[in-house]
């Protein structure tokens, strides 16, 4: 994989979320890793895509009527078979982190790129998305040197609101510039 020169990541396939904006600032100096299942604590299926476009149902599950109108999108999702997906630009503001605050700087959609895990807070993780966040990271890395050694989960920029990636996600099998 490598970073085309339009902020996508080649080798990832790309599905263009309407859910993103300008950033207000060209500085991009985070990288907020999270997870998500649509339903909850089930995997595979087209879901994830679907909230991400704006096209989730609320009949299709009990669950998606609490959701299915929400605005939100991620940079990337890593699936549990290691499929990379991106939905939104690198050099745009995706709508991932909601309410936040790294650093004493409040808002960080404006500077962070979003990394979701298809997962959850109390299942492992699958060893190839592991590999494949440590392909990506480095290509970040090196496009936005900021980032490095700026790597943290949603729970540490939400606390109190957001448990994500949870306890199970292992920090220590990541890249050790994180």
């Amino acid at each position: 994989m490598q970073l085309g020169a339009d902020h996508w990541l080649l080798g990832a396939r790309r599905v263009d979320s309407p859910n993103f904006g300008d950033r207000p600032t060209p500085d991009i100096s985070l990288i907020v890793i999270h997870n998500i299942s649509l339903p909850p604590g089930q995997f595979g299926g087209p879901y994830i895509e679907q909230l991400f476009l704006n096209q989730l149902q609320a009949s299709d599950h009990p669950y998606f009527a609490e959701v299915y109108q929400l605005e939100v999108s991620s940079h990337l999702l890593i699936r549990r078979d290691g499929e990379v997906i991106q939905f939104v630009a690198f050099d745009k503001r995706a709508w991932h982190a909601g309410r936040s605050s790294y650093a004493g700087r409040d808002n960080c959609n404006d500077y962070s790129i979003g990394i979701e895990l298809e997962g959850c807070d109390d299942l492992p993780y699958e060893p190839v998305q592991y590999t494949r966040l440590n392909e990506v990271l480095p290509i970040l890395w090196r496009a936005y040197p900021s980032t490095q050694g700026h790597v943290v989960g949603h729970s540490d920029i939400a606390p109190g609101r957001k448990t994500d990636p949870g306890p199970t996600f292992d920090w220590r099998a990541l890249s050790q510039n994180c």
